[in-house]
C-alpha cells in the first residue's frame, strides 16, 4: 500500500498552530499584566484578553488537528499497512484530506477523535459522555461530530468534480463512498441506524477488503484514477 502526503501542508499547519498558541499566551499575559498595572485602562486588558482568547481558539483547532501525534494519517497508514500496492491513500493532496483508491472503490476517510458514547437516532449525531476533557474540547477546541454524512457528501461531490476535470474521455469517476474512523479507544458507537460504516482503526483494513470483494471497481478505472493524481510517496513493506 503507497501513502501519498502534502508534507508542506503537514509543516505548514503544524506551525501555525505552534505560533498562534504562543501568541496567544503572551497576549494573555500582556492582558492580566495590564489589569493588574494598571486597573484603569480595562479596555486595553480588555481587548488584549479577546485577542489571546481568538488566537488560542486558532491554536487549539490547528494544533489539534497538525501537532497531536500520532496525526491522522499517520494512523490511517499504520492501520491500512498490508492492504497491497494496488491501494494508494491519498492525504491532504485532494479535496478530501483522506482519500483512499484502490479496488475497493473510492473511500473519503474522516477521522474522529472523540471518546464518549456517540449516537445517532432522528437525523441527529450526539455525544455523551468523554469526561471533562471531552467536554472541554467540544465546547473549546472544536471538536464537535457536526454533521457526517453532509461532510461526506459535499466532500465526494467535490472529488467527483476535481477528477473528472483530470480524467481522460471514457473514465468516469466511481461513487465515492465515506467512512467515520474513530481513533478513541475508549470511544462507544451506537450507529446501526446511521447513514455512514463507523469503525475503529484496527477494523479498517479489513472493512475495506471486505468491499473490495463485494463490488469492486476494475483495475483498469484504478489506474487510471491513480495516473492523473499526486504519485510521490512512500509504500510499506509488504
Amino acid at each position: 500500500m503507497k501513502s501519498v502526503i502534502n508534507t508542506k501542508l503537514v509543516q505548514r499547519n503544524a506551525m501555525i498552530g505552534q505560533y498562534t498558541s504562543l501568541g496567544a499566551l503572551v497576549i494573555l499575559a500582556i492582558g492580566l499584566f495590564i489589569s493588574f498595572k494598571y486597573p484603569d485602562q480595562i479596555l486595553y486588558s480588555l481587548g488584549a484578553l479577546l485577542v489571546g482568547f481568538f488566537l488560542s481558539q486558532i491554536g487549539i483547532y490547528y494544533g489539534n488537528r497538525w501537532n497531536r501525534k500520532p496525526r491522522p494519517d499517520e494512523i490511517i497508514d499504520r492501520s491500512l499497512k498490508g492492504m497491497g500496492r494496488e491501494f494508494i491513500i491519498y492525504h491532504y493532496v485532494t479535496p478530501a484530506a483522506h482519500l483512499l483508491v484502490g479496488p475497493a472503490g473510492l473511500w473519503i476517510l474522516l477521522p474522529y477523535f472523540q471518546s464518549g458514547t456517540v449516537t445517532y437516532a432522528k437525523n441527529r449525531w450526539r455525544i455523551r459522555g468523554g469526561g471533562f476533557t471531552q467536554w472541554y474540547m467540544r465546547v473549546f477546541g472544536q471538536e464537535g461530530l457536526g454533521r457526517p454524512d453532509m461532510d461526506a457528501s459535499t466532500e465526494a461531490r467535490t472529488v467527483t468534480a476535481y477528477l473528472d476535470k483530470l480524467l481522460p474521455e471514457g473514465v468516469s469517476v466511481p461513487e465515492i463512498k465515506g467512512v467515520m474512523v474513530f481513533f478513541h479507544p475508549e470511544v462507544k458507537l451506537e450507529l446501526d441506524q446511521a447513514p455512514l460504516p463507523s469503525i475503529a482503526p484496527a477494523a479498517l483494513k479489513d472493512f475495506l477488503k471486505e468491499k473490495a470483494k463485494e463490488k469492486p471497481i476494475d483495475a483498469e478505472t484504478v489506474t487510471a484514477i491513480q495516473s492523473v493524481l499526486p504519485k510521490a510517496g512512500k509504500e510499506d513493506e509488504d
